[in-house]
């Protein structure tokens, strides 16, 4: 709750009456203004619907978990989940897996990945896709990111000359943004790479006419916690290549004849002999996971609407007050629709690193828990991923994440809410920035 709105006085009050003020040895809070303060817990989830709870409580009745217990004609609940995710994403096929981690790792392996073998992908992801790299058996080779927080398709083009052992280019839509894909399909195609998509984060965003996913020849989807479906954890593996989708079936769990339990995947004349030449690593999504997925399904696009009217307004208001301190991510031509379900923001050079952990500092001093990319612990710098560390410098990317800033918006939230977001994050700015008598 804001205790106490900032009059406009307030909010134009000179660096030199700031200064002048007490300030806390902890944060450089000024004790004589006041301010805004979150009292919502930012790791908020979006909820289970009550269709999904009654849904997952009607399955615990009849034991009926396992992926393949089902009676004669009927389908899993995982089977209908699938249906209705490839409905919504336009996609063929379908494989609900455990996590989105294994659907990466299965987008490799089943697109001929060989032990050894270098990736391209973006400097600037999540550590869980290196993790699936290396999971897979291969090599990650990182692709400069920008101030947009995309892949550079500079930098991919140089390094798929660099690297013309590469085979496979796995893009990563990083907190749902979106580089140029034709540009990274046209060059995919030149260099004779396989091109994937990371679409974890980009459920609901469409690339012209098509969802997310279908530049590449399969794509991941997440339902993590955080993601716009909640399974606590889960993935689904999507895909127009016949071939792929019978891979991964099998590796996910289809032994003997169980492929024909399955409905999103292509008929018996696909599967021949993999049941027995490929592996069973049993990855497949749990019926009960599944039946607290698919009512949110429904939700999605109502939901989206909500996330980005917050955001846009949540935009106006730090551009009309700090605007000239910040850069915000542009989207890339081409995006016709995206899914903002949190805030990223660029500190202008002006911030040096102490300004940045000051403005940090102020935020979770009054209830925000705002992120740096590049912060020496965070899982999305990859200087931390030491499985699979970058042999070659990234100064473009490293630059974007010593002061790129990263902040959730719970769909659960109430407006005001994010009234109190916007007003921690433009005043612990304007401290910081009086504090160090910066314009």
């Amino acid at each position: 709750m804001k205790f106490s709105l900032l009059t406009l006085a307030t909010v134009l009050i000179s660096a030199d009456a700031l200064l002048s003020n007490p300030v806390s040895s902890k944060a450089g809070v000024a004790k004589d203004v006041d301010r805004a303060y979150v009292t919502r817990d930012i790791k908020t989830p979006d909820p289970v619907p009550v269709e999904g709870q009654q849904a997952a409580l009607e399955l615990m009745k009849t034991g009926r978990l396992y992926r393949y217990n089902v009676k004669a004609g009927e389908d899993s609940v995982v089977s209908l989940c699938e249906e209705e995710i490839a409905k919504y994403t336009g996609f063929d096929y379908c494989v609900a897996l455990n996590s989105c981690g294994s659907a990466l790792m299965l987008l490799l392996k089943t697109t001929g990945l060989e032990h050894g073998q270098k990736v391209l992908s973006n400097a600037f992801t999540f550590g869980a896709v290196p993790s699936a790299i290396e999971h897979a058996g291969g090599k990650a080779v990182y692709v400069e990111s920008n101030m947009d927080h995309v892949i550079s398709v500079a930098d991919l083009e140089k390094k798929l000359i660099a690297n013309p052992d590469c085979n496979h280019v796995l893009i990563s839509h990083m907190r749902g943004k979106v580089a140029d894909m034709t540009a990274i399909k046209n060059l995919c195609d030149e260099h004779g790479a396989v091109l994937l998509e990371d679409c974890a984060h980009s459920l609901g965003v469409r690339w012209g006419d098509k969802h997310t996913g279908h530049m590449g020849k399969a794509c991941a989807v997440s339902s993590q916690s955080y993601k716009m479906i909640n399974s606590g954890e889960g993935g689904f593996l999507l895909t127009n290549d016949a071939e792929i989708a019978a891979q991964t079936a099998v590796i996910a769990g289809a032994y003997e004849g169980l492929a024909g339990k399955h409905k999103m995947v292509p008929g018996p004349e696909a599967f021949g002999t993999k049941p027995v030449d490929l592996p069973n690593y049993s990855i497949r999504m749990s019926n009960l996971a599944a039946a607290v997925v698919r009512p949110q399904i429904k939700t999605l696009d109502e939901r989206i609407e909500k996330y980005n009217n917050r955001y846009y307004a949540l935009v106006e208001k730090l551009e009309a007050a700090v605007g000239d301190h910040i850069i915000m991510p542009q989207l890339t031509p081409g995006v016709t629709q995206m899914v903002h379900d949190s805030v990223q923001i660029n500190l202008k050079p002006k911030f040096t690193e102490e300004m940045i952990q000051e403005f940090l500092d102020e935020c979770i001093a009054h209830g925000l828990p705002v992120e740096l990319f590049g912060h020496k612990s965070n899982a999305r710098n990859f200087v931390n991923w030491g499985f699979a560390p970058a042999e070659d410098p990234l100064p473009e990317t490293a630059d974007m994440l010593s002061r790129a800033v990263d902040c959730r918006m719970p769909l659960m939230w109430d407006d005001e809410d994010f009234d109190d977001m916007a007003n921690v994050l433009i005043e612990s700015m304007q401290v910081v920035l009086a504090k160090h008598n910066v314009e």
